[in-house]
């Protein structure tokens, strides 16, 4: 047994051609943000502190769809959302529908242990964290130059779609796998485990590029984007509604709890047998300091580390 972390930036269609200067930005945040959380780890920081760590500078990074990278809705604003999740205790909170908190990790967090609910979303958390004193920032904060023109090629495109989708060429329409003519992925988050086998998850994101004003994903649900027991913590990336319907996050803890197998074996199995391909990937650890990272996209932008001296960023298979 030993400590772990594994964090992830987003899953999805990502080219193999991907040029440089797309690429190292987000590579290098990853390296960043990874040895944050070893540090905190080594620090011996509670595993849910090196979560809302992590992932509150992973939404600081507008190279993600998270905080201040968020897409924009079909209005042109932003409505992020997050959750966080103990594994000992099974304490959780998530946010929805946020235009000003500038880390929505760290609000969900505060729903957790502020209050007797689980889920706070739109008019109601954004009242919630104005009581709470938490940073927030005019919406203008968290709108980019390369969202904006991301959302005007979607609504020409008449479609809604997410993080690493490549631009349309010569006005045509990109095939996509979806029959709802949806583009997969992009999302942030972080999973850790410390020496005492100490368990948390965290995930946040922006959404989809041109979704409906009041749309909820995946990340703020627990179970589906983010969830955390004694055995094990999980955070999804991928195309939300499916995750939604398969509830993947429970669906790892459960054939661990339920079939005794490794953490490896049921990541692996959700990813590649429930989900349909091309529609999502995670991160995971195990009370036992074992990391997996499975997807079945094209790419991940991951990172992991463990107390033996393993680390490991990449994006795409090494095969």
């Amino acid at each position: 047994m030993g400590w772990a972390i594994a964090l992830h930036g987003g899953a999805g269609d990502i080219p193999l051609s991907l040029t440089l200067g797309s690429r190292q930005p987000r590579e290098e945040a990853l390296h960043h943000c990874l040895q944050i959380g070893v540090e905190a780890l080594k620090a011996k920081k509670p595993p849910l502190d090196v979560v809302e760590l992590v992932v509150r500078e992973l939404e600081n990074i507008p190279q993600f769809n998270a905080g201040k990278g968020s897409v924009l809705t079909n209005k042109g604003t932003v409505e992020m959302e997050a959750s966080i999740m103990d594994g000992r205790t099974k304490n959780c909170g998530a946010v929805s529908g946020l235009k000003t908190v500038v880390n929505a990790v760290s609000l969900a967090r505060l729903v957790m242990e502020k209050t007797p609910h689980v889920y706070l979303a739109f008019h109601g958390a954004e009242e919630f964290a104005k009581e709470q004193g938490v940073e927030t920032a005019d919406s203008s904060h968290f709108i980019t130059a390369e969202n904006v023109e991301r959302l005007k090629q979607a609504k020409e495109a008449h479609r809604v779609q997410i993080d690493y989708t490549q631009p349309l060429q010569n006005g045509t329409k990109e095939e996509t796998s979806n029959t709802n003519g949806e583009v997969q992925l992009g999302t942030v988050g972080c999973v850790a485990v410390d020496s005492y086998g100490n368990l948390a998850s965290a995930t946040s994101t922006g959404g989809l590029v041109n979704k409906r004003v009041g749309r909820i994903g995946d990340s703020p649900i627990i179970g589906a984007g983010t969830y955390a027991n004694e055995l094990c913590a999980i955070s999804v990336t991928g195309e939300g509604e499916a995750i939604l319907r398969a509830t993947i996050a429970r669906d790892v803890a459960a054939m661990m709890e339920f079939k005794g197998v490794s953490l490896e074996e049921a990541a692996s199995y959700v990813i590649h047998e429930c989900m349909p391909k091309g529609t999502a990937g995670l991160v995971a650890v195990s009370a036992a300091g074992e990391v997996a990272m499975p997807y079945n996209t094209t790419g991940m932008f991951r990172a992991c580390a463990t107390e033996d001296g393993y680390s490991e960023v990449a994006i795409w298979s090494a095969s």
